[in-house]
């Protein structure tokens, strides 16, 4: 059952076997209370008109005997409902109901009960206009202008517009090459009425061209009416929309705009009052009803559009901003305030199901029941697999679209760190204090078996390790072919990189018989980077502010065993406490316990323990192994802790609020940088000077004020860099800890850095690069030179927070 269903607030099956349509359904204070409380009003092709004021003692409890008003039998078949000021002398509110062969108009009202039965309604006849010609569907308002009252519209099956003031027959007028009759609607700001015909044609036309046209009732239904006497009916505006509409509905943002909505088969329309498209919106599922009305933000349009799989979607303009479950497929929707209740969602199905709903996620109580248990039959069990492995087998020999299976695969990608730096170090450029850099290359070799076409080989390391060369490409590769490439790999900033983990990716196409073009494919390969590559052997501490403890099943093992490149010379008689100091400054001491099986990691900053507590627990099971050791397991008892966990989590957040709030400022400084700019461009390009009035001086401050900010975003932004990579560093650490604490598996684990680690760099480059324009505008230490708007970059601000 789907969490976002709609919740039912009222509804009820209105009779046995009756139909409904889109006009059926009518939202009103039809009997003129003045309390802004509507009553549903629902006519059926049975005759039958019912009007309800719900209201459920609780939520989706149904219907009460008090909740129906009004129930009438009124014979014939009602086509449409429709509340207005129809009645003149008076601006009360009366329902218009629409016969095939007949128009009414009502009043209706209510007498105070005086018994237990409550208030008792009733309808009352105002006038009613005998049809001479089968209606289809009508519409409503103030035609020409007319205040105070409104005039109906009645088209008919074979096309004929009849329009009716309120008691009197106005005149009756064709549509010009109606065939079929569509959907009909009447937009008050242009006075037209706006159609689809059979053409699939959007179609206007202006009421005054209708009122002063060729009177339709004085001419044959033969060749004579194109040599009737009169004005000709002309239409104002087309627009072909390739498909039959389902209805049409005229929202208006204020008084000088106006949108009209159509519903196609497949898409949804909104057109500007002269027929042109503001948008349209492709749909998924076959619509059965729509209603659009203004949203909250200014300018848009929310549209409720229901469809033939029992949904009910909410679009905001074109954006679909919530899709909600009913229990049936809606033919009518309306929105309305009932019982002080406002925006309730009335739907009406084809078959009498009405319902009253609003919109959550309050999940339903309702629980599947148990499925009986019953014993299972193995020998049935091993028959069944024993099939289904046949079938498998026998579709993976026969030939398909993809290739068959082989032995070998395609091709074979393999790297290999080198396990010396190199002799002439390839790091430029690097912002990592006094120390020396030094490189390591790394070999990738691809072995293919088949010919391969447009092989591409990425690499991957995580920042601030950089590579001398990411991308390698591979026209063709001849079968039984072995290339080999190489690049280096340092470290570029002055803080540590969260893993020493790097990946390298290659996506080929190979050609089959099937699809000479080739079928594309991705295959990996990771390689790990030494620990010496971003740390030297440093001075031991005996103090630190964050220490972890690690517990192994077996005895300790010789730190200058394990770390043979971290050995101090001056110290080789002290085998169980080693340094470790990271190029920029910081450093982690690692202990070996001489009377337990006990390891210590200590550093001061939290952060820096990741990398020597993973390469200690990596190391240790590689020692162990190679001694055919097997059960070997390493283990966390300590405090988790979050305490400095939850504090870089602080430091990273303060770092992104600090960051919006100095790009809100630049843009501010910009927008203030321009217009300052226009006005002394304006003063330069005068024919007749005027003084300045200190523009140039409030122009240089803003200048300074613009590069102070950009240095300040710049500077930030390497912050919040660097803070990203030292809460991914801490995060992989508690998750590793995790794993320890709760011995999980390696699927738990890779579960864990799932969920919490991020994959995506936080670094927004499109702001980057607009304060790197700015800070190149011109900066001049004598006299600021400002170029004109003409001459400026423009176009690297698009996109961007401040646009000018």
């Amino acid at each position: 059952m789907s969490l976002f269903k709609a919740r039912d607030w009222w509804s009820t099956v209105l009779g046995e076997k009756e139909e409904f349509d889109q006009g059926c359904l009518c939202l009103a204070d039809v009997d003129n209370t003045g309390n802004g409380q509507d009553k549903v009003i629902v006519g059926s092709f049975m005759g039958y008109l019912r009007i309800f004021n719900p209201h459920p003692v609780k939520t989706g409890e149904g219907t009460q005997a008090e909740d129906l008003l009004l129930e009438v039998h009124l014979r014939d078949p009602i086509l449409q409902v429709e509340v207005g000021k129809f009645v003149s002398g008076t601006e009360m509110l009366h329902l218009a109901v629409l016969h095939s062969r007949k128009l009414c108009v009502y009043s209706v009202s209510g007498t105070l009960g005086n018994v237990e039965h409550g208030n008792q309604y009733q309808i009352k006849l105002m006038y009613e206009h005998n049809l001479q010609r089968i209606a289809c569907n009508m519409t409503y308002g103030s035609f020409g202008g007319v205040k105070g009252r409104d005039l109906i519209c009645i088209q008919s099956m074979d096309g004929m517009l009849m329009v009716f003031e309120q008691e009197s027959y106005a005149f009756g007028r064709f549509l010009p090459g109606s065939l079929l009759p569509g959907p009909l609607a009447y937009s008050s700001r242009t006075d037209s009425f706006i159609t689809v015909s059979s053409c699939r044609q959007v179609e206007s036309y202006k009421y005054q061209v209708l009122a002063f046209a060729t009177d339709a009732d004085k001419r044959q239904e033969t060749e004579q009416q194109k040599l009737g006497s009169g004005k000709r009916l002309v239409v104002d505006w087309t627009l072909n929309i390739g498909e039959q509409a389902l209805d049409i509905c005229i929202v208006s943002f204020n008084q000088s705009a106006s949108s009209v909505f159509v519903l196609g088969e497949r898409n949804f329309f909104c057109l500007k009052d002269n027929g042109q498209i503001r948008f349209m919106k492709k749909l998924d599922c076959s619509p059965s009803c729509f209603l659009p009305y203004c949203s909250v933000s200014e300018g848009t349009i929310n549209t409720l559009i229901g469809n033939h799989n029992n949904m009910l979607h909410i679009y905001q303009d074109v954006t679909l901003k919530w899709a909600t479950q009913l229990p049936h497929v809606p033919v009518a929707v309306r929105v309305g305030c009932l019982q002080d209740l406002k925006g309730v969602i009335v739907t009406l199905s084809d078959d009498g199901h009405l319902q009253c709903s609003y919109l959550g996620t309050d999940p339903s109580l309702f629980q599947a029941p148990k499925v009986e248990s019953r014993e299972l039959n193995y020998d049935e069990l091993d028959i069944e697999l024993k099939e289904l492995q046949k079938i498998i087998k026998d579709v993976n020999k026969s030939q398909g679209v993809w290739p068959m299976i082989e032995k070998e695969d395609d091709l074979k990608v393999s790297a290999m760190v080198s396990p010396n730096f190199d002799s002439v170090s390839q790091a430029t450029d690097v912002e990592v204090g006094t120390d020396l850099v030094r490189s390591v290359t790394v070999k990738v070799t691809l072995q293919n078996r088949v010919a391969l076409q447009k092989a591409k080989l990425s690499v991957y390391v995580q920042p601030p390790l950089v590579l001398t060369r990411d991308q390698f490409t591979f026209e063709f590769m001849a079968p039984e072919m072995t290339r080999t490439v190489a690049f280096s790999v340092y470290l570029k900033g002055s803080y540590t990189p969260p893993e020493l983990e790097g990946n390298a990716v290659v996506s080929y196409s190979r050609p089959t018989d099937r699809n000479p073009d080739g079928i594309p494919r991705v295959i990996q390969c990771k390689f790990r980077l030494p620990l010496k590559l971003i740390c030297l052997p440093g001075q031991p501490s005996k103090t630190a502010s964050h220490k972890l403890t690690i517990d192994t099943n077996k005895s300790p093992v010789s730190l200058l065993s394990l770390f043979p490149g971290f050995a101090n010379q001056s110290e080789d008689d002290q085998v169980n406490v080693m340094g470790f100091r990271f190029l920029g400054g910081s450093q982690v001491t690692l202990l070996a316990s001489k009377t337990s099986q006990r390891y210590r990691i200590q550093s001061e900053q939290f952060e820096d323990l990741w990398l020597v507590t993973n390469e200690l627990i990596i190391r240790l099971q590689e020692y162990f192994e190679k001694q055919g050791i097997k059960d070997f397991a390493c283990s966390f008892s300590g405090s988790m802790p979050l305490q400095e966990y939850f504090e870089l989590i602080d430091h990273h957040f303060e770092l992104r609020i600090n960051g919006e709030k100095l790009e809100e400022l630049l843009s501010e400084r910009a927008v203030q940088f321009r217009a300052i700019q226009r006005r002394l461009l304006t003063r330069f390009k005068d024919k007749t000077p005027a003084p300045l009035q200190h523009l140039d001086t409030l122009l240089d401050g803003t200048y300074k004020q613009v590069i102070a900010l950009a240095d300040a975003v710049e500077e930030n932004q390497d912050n919040l860099f660097q803070s990203f990579t030292r809460l991914k560093s801490a995060t992989r650490l508690v998750i590793l800890l995790i794993g320890l604490w709760q011995k999980l598996s390696a699927d738990q684990i890779a579960i864990l850095e799932a969920a919490f680690l991020p994959l995506q760099q936080d670094t927004p480059e499109l702001v980057r690069r607009a304060v790197l324009v700015f800070k190149g505008l011109g900066r001049n230490s004598g006299c600021c030179y400002f170029p004109p708007l003409e001459d400026l970059p423009i176009e690297e601000f698009k996109g961007a927070s401040f646009e000018p």
